[in-house]
């Protein structure tokens, strides 16, 4: 059943290119129409080739000139049939894996943080690539197969019946074995590709992770890991190889009987006078080109049942249920004025595991709030509600008074500036990089707000300044100094709202001094969240909440949460004990 479906949307994708098809299918029928023409030609020449020194040669100058019109014929129409196909295949195999990546970024982050990366590239790449290989091969040799069957039998029935008959009765065994293997090859493919995936999801992990693995010595767990899903892999693959392996030989098996039947049919009906020499000929080569086409189609089915495995895994990434839709009245929030609130928020990732419960927080324009706790208190779950990166499971976000579930999502996080403790850059130019949220921003205006992120000078001695490029993710970098330009981005577009998550947490003490002071200069002005572990670092802020299992404990500034002597007082003097 879930193969029928799978067939039927790659069917509608192909839709979209139904001329393309149609061209393609008239241009097989007239190869397949040329292509059996030539046996005829060939047993009227045999005909005319009566005995040594007795041949009709002005006859026989007609049906070469035939045959070589015939010849070229075929050879122009399989050519442009095949151009078509690979058009066709290769506009499909586009089409999918747009909508797959645009799918990708319409679904919610849940998907992506409960799915290995690997997993989810190997889907959008390995896997519509192995779709593309066994769709190719479908247009190629199934249009043409199935149009040769069908007309080497009617031309067979046109010159002996009899003989054609015998040939439709050994015909189902080869139907009945090609279809027994397909089903086994479809389980086994499929299984090739979750395993594929799996294999990606863990090189991803190993080469992103690299440093974590050799610091702690993982490489020979790794290794272990790695063997063991290798090892499936090859298994399941050498399953799917034997069962694809044997389609050809046994197809061939009983394309083998066929032609023996029509050989000694042939020669029986040739003996008594019911069939000429040059029919029998004919018969002969319609024998081999009826039986041709099985064996093609039996590979083009293995290829099929691979292709549709790939294409089944591709579907279920597509088919993953994407973002909420906006409303059609979602409000465009043009520039915030920085009151937010936070109602009963109730929000947890699992349900059965609660984390942030009857949350509520209101939050002044030009407030700074810093929210510190324990790990794994929910600090970073509050920032994901705040950005909507997640929804409230029930209460609700607002800022200035309109709940964010009601605004557009790009204009609401367009009013925030975001640095996080994990930093990100893009493959490209270090002026990209900083520009990245304000693509129009003038040479003068990227160069202060590198100035202000104190990235300015490392920056100069670079090679090509501003115009070095950098590899993905930074790599030639430190991560200081992939963090400072994390804070120059955002120095640059200076939304109404900031959120700074651990954003100083890989810059030296003594940088870090400066780009406080950058910090609140920026914050001027504009609501703030900190994110921070280091308290040092919120000491200035208006509010401090102190958050444990999901919720707020306690909450004030930092002088008065100190007399309170409670659990921020404990975390602060954890940091600062004097031994």
């Amino acid at each position: 059943m879930k193969n029928k479906s799978t067939i039927k949307r790659i069917l509608d994708y192909i839709g979209h290119y139904k001329w393309g098809v149609l061209l393609s299918l008239c241009l097989a029928a007239v190869t397949v129409v040329t292509t059996l023409y030539a046996p005829i030609l060939i047993g009227d020449g045999v005909d005319l080739i009566i005995e040594a020194g007795n041949v009709d040669f002005e006859q026989l100058k007609g049906v070469l000139w035939k045959m070589a019109a015939v010849i070229a014929i075929t050879a122009v129409s399989q050519w442009l049939m095949n151009h078509i196909n690979n058009k066709i295949t290769y506009h499909v195999v586009e089409d999918i894996r747009t909508k797959a990546f645009g799918h990708l970024e319409n679904l919610p982050l849940k998907y992506i943080d409960s799915h290995p990366s690997g997993d989810i590239i190997s889907r959008i790449i390995a896997d519509i690539d192995q779709f593309s290989e066994g769709l190719l091969m479908g247009f190629t040799q199934l249009f043409t197969g199935a149009l040769t069957i069908l007309g080497t039998l009617g031309f067979m029935f046109y010159v002996n019946a009899w003989i054609a008959l015998v040939v439709v009765c050994v015909t189902p065994v080869s139907l009945v074995v090609a279809s027994y293997i397909a089903k086994k090859t479809y389980v086994m493919f499929k299984r090739q590709s979750e395993t594929r995936g799996e294999l990606t999801g863990l090189i991803d992990e190993m080469l992103g992770n690299q440093k974590v693995v050799q610091a702690f010595g993982y490489e020979e767990d790794a290794g272990k890991r790695f063997e063991e899903i290798n090892d499936r892999l090859r298994g399941y693959s050498l399953q799917a190889t034997f069962f694809s392996s044997i389609t050809n030989p046994a197809t061939r098996f009983v394309n083998g009987l066929v032609y023996a039947s029509v050989g000694v049919t042939g020669a029986y009906a040739a003996v008594n006078g019911l069939l000429s020499v040059g029919k029998l000929s004919s018969f002969l080569s319609y024998a081999n080109q009826y039986t041709k086409p099985f064996n093609e189609i039996s590979g083009v089915v293995t290829e099929l049942q691979n292709a549709l495995a790939s294409a089944a895994r591709v579907f279920a990434l597509i088919d993953q249920e994407p973002l909420k839709p906006e409303d059609s009245d979602a409000v465009e929030l043009k520039a915030a004025q920085g009151n937010v609130g936070l109602e009963h928020v109730y929000f947890s990732y699992n349900p059965d595991v609660p984390l942030i419960e009857d949350f509520n927080l209101q939050v002044k324009p030009g407030q700074r709030i810093a929210i510190v706790g324990p790990t794994g208190c929910g600090k970073s779950t509050v920032i994901n509600l705040l950005m909507r990166f997640y929804d409230v499971d029930s209460g609700c976000v607002k800022v200035d008074g309109f709940d964010i579930r009601h605004m557009t999502r790009k204009s609401l996080r367009a009013n925030y500036g975001m640095v996080l403790q994990e930093t990100w850059l893009k493959s490209g130019t270090i002026r990209d990089n900083i520009a990245y949220g304000k693509q129009d921003a003038s040479e003068e205006e990227i160069i202060q707000a590198a100035k202000e992120a104190h990235v300015h000078s490392f920056i100069k001695r670079m090679p090509k300044g501003y115009d070095t490029v950098i590899s993905e993710d930074g790599g030639n970098l430190s991560q200081g100094q992939k963090q400072l330009l994390c804070i120059a981005r955002v120095m640059l577009c200076l939304p109404p709202m900031l959120i700074l998550d651990e954003a100083t947490s890989s810059i030296d003490t003594r940088t870090e001094i400066r780009i406080q002071k950058a910090f609140a200069k920026m914050m001027e002005g504009r609501t703030s969240f900190i994110v921070a572990h280091r308290l040092s670092t919120i000491k200035e802020a208006d509010m401090i909440l102190v958050m444990r299992d999901g919720h707020i404990v306690e909450q004030g500034n930092h002088e008065t949460l100190l007399k309170k002597g409670g659990f921020y007082s404990q975390l602060y003097n954890s940091q600062f004990a004097v031994t």
